[in-house]
């Protein structure tokens, strides 16, 4: 590699880490207010810029934003954007959206990261785990190299997510995911790890800024060591920076049964999350338990 490439590439890094930074720890519209920035015209630094704005808004829950904007004529690295937003968008057509994935897919021919990113999100939400690793194979970028972290843990599979991390602690020890994933996989192992994986959300917060993710993830923190106390003062911060914030909803309503929340406070936090969320899994899985108790409780009045 070439001085001069190697000059451009940190140029970029540089322009973009506060974009990128911003979008990791959950202050999405501090990313989307630096990425609307005049950017100088170096390289591709435009269009990575544009990536993170609208994966932003997706973040965001701003659709249709990114529908409008991304048109049949944009860069080949933002269209998948457009197929993530309609999947998300619309609950009842996501089988027609799983086939023009995997037609992309098939017609990837060289990696494009977008891609990768959007299917491997896609995968994640359908639950299908080996096609989101088989995606994200041949990426071995930092971004990358989390995402399969972060799907070996909800597989339950540590040991696995364990060696994910030492290729990212090689590939980069002082990045930002590289930081997060650690306390992720902290948070897996449990024990003394939980009191590590909190400093490290500290650490993160003091060097750029509260966010509803941070704060969250604290809160997790405190419950693994039965703080719930300590998690509900947190989790009233996170919801401060976005009452939105379907994790600080759930894990509210997770806690109200130890730190005494009265019924109606359980029951309009349970509201909310079905207003915001009625087909997350967490909602879908509530309903079906809720129509397995009320079939069993009508079994025992007849």
């Amino acid at each position: 590699m070439t001085d001069l490439v190697k000059q451009a590439e940190s140029y970029e890094a540089n322009e973009l880490f506060d974009i990128k930074n911003s979008y990791y720890i959950g202050n999405y519209q501090q990313c989307i207010n630096d990425a609307q920035k005049e950017p100088p015209n170096y390289g591709n630094l435009r269009l990575q810029r544009d990536i993170f704005m609208y994966r932003a808004y997706l973040a965001q829950k701003k659709y249709s934003i990114v529908l409008a904007e991304i048109k049949a004529d944009s860069p080949p690295e933002l269209k998948p954007f457009k197929l993530l937003a309609e999947y998300l968008q619309n609950p009842g057509n996501r089988s027609s959206i799983l086939k023009t994935l995997e037609q992309e897919l098939e017609n990837m021919y060289e990696i494009n990261h977008s891609l990768v990113i959007v299917a491997t999100t896609i995968y994640n939400h359908e639950h299908n785990y080996e096609s989101a690793l088989r995606v994200l194979k041949n990426d071995d970028s930092l971004e990358g190299l989390t995402l399969s972290l972060i799907i070996y843990l909800r597989m339950n599979r540590v040991d696995l997510a364990s060696k994910e991390f030492k290729k990212l602690k090689d590939k980069d020890e002082d990045a930002t995911l590289t930081q997060m994933a650690q306390a992720w996989l902290n948070l897996a192992l449990g024990g003394d790890k939980l009191q590590e994986a909190y400093y490290i959300f500290q650490e993160l917060t003091d060097k750029y800024g509260v966010t509803a993710l941070l704060l969250n993830s604290q809160s997790v923190c405190y419950i693994g060591q039965c703080e719930y106390k300590k998690a509900e003062i947190t989790l009233q911060d996170a919801l401060e920076k976005d009452s939105n914030d379907i994790d600080s909803l759930v894990n509210s309503l997770f806690i109200s049964v130890h730190t005494k929340v009265s019924a109606d406070v359980a029951k309009r936090q349970l509201n909310m999350l079905r207003d915001a969320y009625p087909n997350s899994d967490f909602i879908e899985n509530y309903n079906k338990k809720e129509a397995e108790f009320d079939a069993l409780s009508q079994s025992y009045q007849q």
